[in-house]
């Protein structure tokens, strides 16, 4: 196995061009978690820029606690680690990274995508992929573990999903080979995250705004403070959720929520 996931490299290195030099990417046929396997990494002094990309997940990660399935052949799951300078701010982080996945894959050839704040990707309605980011402190420095997964086909009928779900493989690309989709989604991270950490999310917010899912919708907003409903009016520069409720907007920051459709 050792000399196919060195091939895989080797491609990956080739797709990306002179953008290789910016990631140190690496290829495990099986772990636990991509990001739990990388936050230890970068812990001991992994570089911004490191990749760790997984054949098999066996405890990948979503958010509020679940588990992100993700089955050889039938899933990207990646995780990235991003060292941003003392004094950028993070907000809106997710919602930048979840554009810049959603632009390369139209570039790939993908339509009908869109985005649900704060993290989640939709082909047609449905869940194509998520992002989860986890933040460590160091030094005055934060860096980022950010981890992407996308399926490449639909999750099967005997896996626990909780909301409908999509795979690319639905949605017009070009190519739905892991390797090149991964490397057409770092290419667009490299441009992003430089924007991001140079201006913060308030650039790329027009562009959210364009592939805004719930947008004029009803939603149920759910944390662990209880359950709200309003109407979705977008984001702000900072990647806020403004929520309406009894005609006053509501600025909702990103952490342990749940955005929904009403029952």
């Amino acid at each position: 196995m050792s000399d196919a996931i060195d091939q895989q490299l080797a491609r990956l290195k080739s797709q990306l061009g002179p953008l290789a030099a910016r990631f140190d990417a690496d290829l495990l046929e099986t772990c636990t978690s991509t990001s739990a396997v990388l936050s230890e990494r970068a812990l001991a002094g992994a570089p911004s820029g490191s990749v760790l990309w997984a054949i098999e997940q066996t405890a990948g990660r979503g958010r509020r606690g679940r588990v992100w399935v993700a089955r050889p052949g039938a899933s990207l799951t990646f995780s990235l680690l991003w060292r941003f300078a003392p004094g950028v701010r993070l907000s809106g982080l997710s919602l930048a990274v979840g554009l810049a996945v959603a632009c390369a894959l139209e570039r790939l050839g993908a339509r009908g995508l869109a985005l649900k704040w704060p993290n989640d990707i939709w082909l047609n309605g449905r869940k194509l992929g998520g992002i989860l980011i986890e933040l460590q402190q160091s030094g005055g420095r934060t860096a980022a573990l950010i981890g992407i997964g996308l399926n490449i086909k639909a999750p099967q009928a005997g896996d626990v999903i909780d909301q409908p779900v999509a795979g690319l493989d639905e949605s017009g690309v070009t190519t739905c080979d892991a390797g090149g989709v991964l490397a057409a989604v770092l290419a667009e991270l490299a441009t992003v995250l430089d924007g991001f950490a140079a201006a913060g999310f308030a650039p790329f917010r027009d562009q959210w705004q364009a592939r805004h899912a719930l947008q004029d919708e009803a939603v149920r907003l759910i944390d662990d403070t209880g359950e709200a409903e309003g109407i979705c009016r977008g984001v702000d520069a900072e990647g806020a959720l403004m929520l309406e409720r009894n005609g006053t907007l509501v600025r909702v920051l990103g952490g342990d929520v749940s955005l929904r459709r009403p029952a």
